[in-house]
């Protein structure tokens, strides 16, 4: 019984990854990153996201386009890191538009920032969910009972 519900963790989670992979969300850096996880490590990739994200604080004035320019490398690094594919590509496209100094096309790229942003952080928080209940239905042990 015990072993169904590990296996069903499993399953929910690859069908998970599946969809994300599909919509573009993440890419094969995601992978590599879990294959580095390992029982020495076993939240290395949930550590890799909550540290690798940088804290960027994108202001909504545009008064600064080169320090946005910044901000916008650090995040876009941090996306490419952790595989983070469509959040690494509204980051171009929201690059290019401050480096035009386009003030529209930079409010509708931080919009659209903001909601991959955050589709992309309760999507692996519901991933790291699951792999902590796997983690721990399949280091649960109920004693023997003796007759």
């Amino acid at each position: 019984m015990l072993g169904w519900g590990v296996d069903r963790l499993r399953a929910d989670m690859s069908r998970l990854l599946a969809i994300l992979f599909h919509q573009g969300v993440l890419d094969e850096q995601f992978l590599q990153l879990q294959q580095l996880q390992d029982e020495s490590s076993p939240n290395f990739v949930s550590e890799c996201k909550t540290d690798g994200y940088c804290d960027c604080r994108l202001d909504r004035e545009f008064s600064d386009y080169k320090k946005m320019g910044i901000h916008l490398n650090q995040f876009m690094g941090s996306s490419s890191s952790i595989g983070a594919n469509r959040v690494r590509n509204v980051c171009v496209a929201f690059r290019a538009a401050s480096e035009q100094n386009n003030r529209a096309g930079c409010l509708r790229a931080l919009e659209l920032l903001e909601h991959e942003y955050c589709y992309l952080k309760n999507k692996l928080h519901e991933l790291f969910q699951m792999e902590q209940q796997r983690v721990l239905a399949a280091g649960a042990r109920y004693p023997l009972q003796q007759h």
